[in-house]
């Protein structure tokens, strides 16, 4: 059985993180928005409890 070549797999790691970061930075020159996971986007004023259709108790009931 061959051994396992930790170099290479290393290098194979650092290469994607390399195009990953340099696919970021290419994305924000451009000024397109970049679909990241990593930053979730910050919610809309769409809450429940923003007073609009709002029963007394709280919860929206009618």
């Amino acid at each position: 059985m061959a051994t396992p070549n930790y170099g290479y797999e290393k290098r194979q790691r650092e290469l994607a993180k390399k195009k990953k970061k340099e696919e970021k930075l290419r994305a924000k020159a451009s000024g397109k928005p970049h679909d990241d996971s990593d930053a979730p986007e910050a919610p809309t004023e769409q809450t429940p409890d923003s007073g609009q259709n709002a029963a007394p108790g709280g919860e929206g009931r009618g």
